[in-house]
């Protein structure tokens, strides 16, 4: 993210871009949810469309798009239209490189949630967590199944060595494109 806003920096973009870090998640979504509740209707009305890039170079890794298009879940739903849009890039992002994805449910879990309640349209990317990588996980991504995506989420070992180097350039490439594409391209309301 911080290079994709290093990169971005160059480019006239059509849309404004913000770029956030946020603190505290593990602890209630803490940063993002400060962030949101700050802003007035008027400044939320501004803001096109949230991309949370959450966990995207797990060590065991999948490639999971969520968004809140409803697609995956009832607890996923956010401005449906928009948010399909953001979900079909990213999407299409793998499907172009011949790597398959999977939709996930976005929950409550992560940054994105926020902004979802206020009616932003999100989407994101997820490679996994603590859950357990089924056979059929590993058949279609690679790794491990039966171990976790992250074994060391929430552990001391989550440290720098603690990724897909793969999982993380893929991903990488991902934020880049569809922060690009986002920029330079309105989405209907």
């Amino acid at each position: 993210v911080l290079e994709t806003a290093r990169q971005m920096a160059r480019v006239q973009p059509m849309n404004r871009l913000r770029f956030a870090l946020w603190g505290a998640e593990e602890q209630g979504l803490l940063g993002s949810t400060y962030y949101v509740r700050k802003l007035d209707a008027a400044q939320r009305a501004k803001i096109g469309l949230y991309l949370n890039f959450d966990m995207i170079g797990s060590p065991n890794h999948v490639f999971e798009v969520y968004g809140g298009d409803g697609s995956a879940g009832s607890n996923a739903i956010s401005s449906p239209q928009q948010s399909a849009q953001i979900v079909q890039f990213l999407e299409n992002f793998y499907a172009q490189r011949n790597l398959p994805s999977k939709r996930v449910n976005s929950g409550g879990r992560s940054d994105h949630k926020p902004f979802a309640d206020v009616g932003i349209p999100f989407g994101g990317l997820f490679t996994g967590a603590e859950e357990i990588k089924s056979r059929q996980d590993a058949e279609k991504w690679g790794g491990t199944a039966g171990l976790a995506f992250d074994p060391c989420y929430h552990r001391a070992c989550d440290n720098l060595a603690n990724f897909s180097a793969t999982a993380l350039d893929i991903n990488a490439d991902a934020v880049a494109q569809s922060v690009l594409f986002f920029a330079m391209n309105r989405l209907p309301r």
